[in-house]
């Protein structure tokens, strides 16, 4: 592989790696509430269907993604009903609001006639000065929501670790009864989570669909959510750890175009089954790693709370 090649390879990374990492930390922050949410697949695709709708509609790109958080967290409050006031077993829920959402952004699309419509997206944005140093500038010429992405992360982690309102939300998912005890609602916090985070799952699908291939098409997130929440359990519920898995997903997926590109010959099947590999074997190092003592999953996660029951 020349340099011409690796170079590519390193620059279209973080146009990968960014709907992963959108959706996993969507993810952490409904996990972190104590709320086991299974449904980034089926958010992903509103995300992207409500994205490409608005940007066929308005052509403005921004307005798209807000749109699309909107309807992902419009949708997710079937799910927040469910598993937080009736208490349906969350693993049931999400799989059913997967199934929901297939269907419905299937059946939307084909109505509307979205499906196979390019868009313009959104332009490249060349980070000065970096963008001019000679052979590799060109790794700093990303879209707008690459650059966006890190204060993202970054304003996430600051909640979860600096203010009152990020403890009360942990602690809403480590120990509800004692945070009920303190005076915080805890179906309230759970909520809002579930609502917030996702948004962030629904402008993870609309990246792909507005920004990255730009147009819709039935079904188009491939599995992404769901590599989604293994990178979640893989980052041990850490925003930061999960934008480092995000981009070794992004490596391995932008990787493969490359090799094609260079001529290696690659079986179809094993290059559409390779992110799934990976995500396996990063289960089982996960697993491995329990057995030493480095879980810090949420010690409420996939409970339900009922007030009632606190002692």
């Amino acid at each position: 592989m020349d340099g011409g090649i690796v170079l590519n390879w390193l620059a279209s990374t973080p146009d990968f790696a960014v709907p992963y990492a959108l959706a996993a930390l969507g993810l952490i922050i409904c996990e972190r509430a104590g709320v086991l949410s299974l449904g980034a697949e089926g958010l992903m695709l509103v995300g992207a269907l409500a994205g490409i709708g608005a940007q066929l509609t308005l052509g403005q790109p921004v307005v798209s993604l807000v749109l699309a958080m909107l309807a992902a967290s419009a949708v997710s409050m079937l799910f927040a009903v469910m598993v937080i006031w009736l208490r349906v077993n969350q693993v049931i829920a999400g799989l059913a609001l997967v199934f929901f959402c297939q269907g419905l952004t299937a059946l939307v699309g084909s109505v509307a006639e979205w499906t196979n419509h390019a868009t313009g997206g959104i332009g490249t944005m060349a980070l000065w000065p970096l963008s001019l140093l000679p052979g590799v500038g060109r790794l700093f010429e990303q879209n707008a929501m690459v650059w966006l992405t890190l204060p993202i992360f970054g304003a996430v982690a600051w909640f979860f670790t600096r203010t009152s309102s990020g403890l009360r939300l942990r602690a809403v998912g480590e120990n509800p009864q004692a945070a009920d005890a303190a005076g915080i609602r805890v179906a309230a916090w759970r909520f809002v989570a579930v609502l917030a985070g996702s948004a962030l799952v629904g402008l993870a699908g609309a990246y792909i669909s507005v920004v990255s291939t730009k147009l819709w098409i039935a079904g188009m997130t491939g599995g992404r959510g769901w590599i989604a929440v293994g990178l979640v359990i893989f980052a041990r519920w850490s925003p930061w750890k999960a934008l480092a898995g995000a981009l070794l997903f992004g490596c391995i997926e932008a990787l493969i175009p490359q090799l094609a590109a260079a001529g290696v010959q690659l079986p179809q099947y094993f290059v559409m089954m390779t992110p799934y590999a990976v995500t396996l074997g990063v289960m089982i190092w996960v697993a491995l790693g329990k057995k030493r003592g480095g879980d810090d999953e949420p010690g409420a996660l996939g409970q339900p709370y009922v007030r009632e029951e606190r002692r």
